[in-house]
C-alpha cells in the first residue's frame, strides 16, 4: 500500500490497499463539498463514514470488499488503516493548518465530546460504553469495531484523537455522533489559516 497526494496542487490523494483478507480503494480531497460514495459491504458502516465525509467537508470515495462471511474486523480495520494513509498523503507537511479542534456532538440524547491534534504522534484515547447491542442489518455490525477503525485511522494518519461519551444510551446515536463530531474536528483541524507549520519544531 503507498498513498499518493495528486500531482495537481490539491489537497487529495489516492490508496490501494490488498491483503488476503480485504481489497480497498479510497481517494479523498481534503477541500471537497462532502461528496462522494462508500462501499464495504456494511450498511451501517457505509452510513458512518459517509458521515465522516459530509460532515468533514471531504469527498470520499470508498470501495471495499473483505472476508465478511469470516468478521467484520478485518475490514473495519483494514479501511481504518487505508483512510489514515490516505489522509496523511493528503494534508502534505501541514504548512498552514489550524492544527487542533474540538468539539461537542449531541444526537437525540447521546453527546460526544472529540478533541484532536495533528500532532503526527499517533495516539487515542476512547471513552464510550454501549448498551450492548449490536446495530441490526445485514450484516449487523458490532458497536466494539468502531474502536478498531479510530485505532487505525490515527496509528496510520498521525493524529492525536481523544472521544469520550458525556452521556447517551443509544448504541446507534453514540457511534454517529463520533464520526460526526470526529468529522467537524478534522474540516477544522485542517483548515489553512497560516503560511508556516504551526510548531516549533518547524515539522509535524
Amino acid at each position: 500500500m503507498s498513498a499518493r497526494r495528486t500531482d495537481d496542487g490539491r489537497r487529495a490523494a489516492a490508496v490501494a490497499r490488498t491483503t488476503s483478507e480485504t481489497d480497498i480503494l479510497i481517494e479523498l480531497d481534503l477541500d471537497g463539498t462532502g461528496g462522494g460514495e462508500v462501499t464495504t459491504g456494511l450498511p451501517f458502516f457505509d452510513h458512518m463514514l459517509s458521515q465522516l465525509g459530509r460532515h468533514g467537508g471531504l469527498d470520499l470515495t470508498i470501495r471495499a470488499v473483505g472476508d465478511l462471511h469470516i468478521d467484520a474486523h478485518h475490514t473495519v480495520e483494514d479501511v481504518g488503516i487505508a483512510l489514515g494513509e490516505v489522509f496523511a498523503a493528503a494534508l502534505g507537511d501541514k504548512a498552514g493548518v489550524r492544527r487542533f479542534a474540538s468539539n461537542r456532538v449531541p444526537l437525540d440524547e447521546a453527546l460526544i465530546d472529540i478533541a484532536l491534534d495533528l500532532s503526527g504522534r499517533p495516539y487515542l484515547h476512547y471513552e464510550v460504553e454501549f448498551p450492548g447491542q449490536k446495530i441490526l442489518g445485514d450484516p449487523p455490525f458490532d458497536p466494539q469495531l468502531v474502536e478498531e477503525f479510530w485505532r487505525a485511522f490515527v496509528t496510520a494518519a498521525g493524529v492525536t484523537l481523544h472521544i469520550t461519551s458525556v452521556r447517551g444510551v443509544n448504541t446507534h446515536h453514540l457511534i454517529e455522533a463520533t464520526f460526526k463530531g470526529v468529522a467537524r474536528s478534522l474540516r477544522d483541524a485542517v483548515r489553512i489559516e497560516g503560511g508556516g507549520v504551526p510548531s516549533t519544531k518547524g515539522v509535524l
